[in-house]
Parts: structure tokens; C-alpha cells; sequence
């Protein structure tokens, strides 16, 4: 499953994917790394870039986390052709001490292929 999830992923971020209605986006990534953050650093948050690469407006309409520990936000309106949307995404970083890598799954109107973005990186004890 894993596995399938990071084929998917390197699909992603190596072009647009396109729907049946001729909508199609790319992401400017599928991955972000954290890096190594102390549990005292409170929550972490970043944002991944939609660009609609179609003719059509795009909309996303939900984006599903893995955990409760992760929370997104995500532009509502819909994504004019050539401009851009954001998804925000949040991890609440109050678990640790362990590396993490989250999966979230952003399913798009009218494109049947959700996208499937990660945040990951190493919670410890101490401050960097």
C-alpha cells in the first residue's frame, strides 16, 4: 500500500494528471519534509501549491488525512485555467518523539485520480 502511494505520488509530481472533462493540475510538490523538529516547537504547518493546467475552472473538493493528527484547509472557489489554489496542511506535532510520514488524498472535481500528497519528517524531545 505504501508502496503504491509513493508510485503515485512520483506520478504526480512528474506531470499534470488530467481528468475525464479534459480538467487536468499539477502540483508544485508531493512531499514535505519537515525536517527534524522538537515536540516544544508546537504544531507545523506548510502549503502545496495547485496550479490548473486545464481550459476548464478546477475545484477541489476535499482533502482526506490519514491521521487526526494532520488537518487541511484548501481553497474553496474554483481554480481559473492557468492560475492556482493552495492546500494547507497542519500536523499537530504533539506525539512524539518518531519520524512521521503523513498521507493526505486531494480529490478534485471531475478528475477521477486523486492526488496523494505527504508531509514527513523526525519529532525528538530537544529543540534543533
Amino acid at each position: 500500500m505504501k508502496l503504491a502511494a509513493i508510485i503515485l505520488a512520483a506520478i504526480i509530481s512528474l506531470g499534470a494528471i488530467s481528468g475525464a472533462d479534459g480538467g487536468s493540475f499539477s502540483l508544485d510538490k508531493t512531499v514535505h519534509d519537515f525536517g527534524t523538529v522538537s515536540v516544544k516547537d508546537g504544531p507545523q504547518s506548510c502549503v502545496f501549491t495547485v496550479t490548473n493546467t486545464g481550459a476548464e475552472p478546477l475545484r477541489i473538493l476535499t482533502v482526506i488525512s490519514s491521521c487526526g493528527c494532520t488537518a487541511a484547509g484548501w481553497t474553496k472557489e474554483p481554480i481559473a485555467p492557468g492560475s492556482t489554489g493552495k492546500v494547507e496542511v497542519s500536523y499537530t506535532n504533539d506525539e512524539g518523539p518518531y519520524p512521521f510520514d503523513k498521507a493526505l488524498t486531494v480529490y478534485f472535481d471531475g478528475i477521477t485520480k486523486p492526488a496523494v500528497i505527504h508531509i514527513r519528517g523526525t519529532v525528538t524531545n530537544r529543540k534543533k
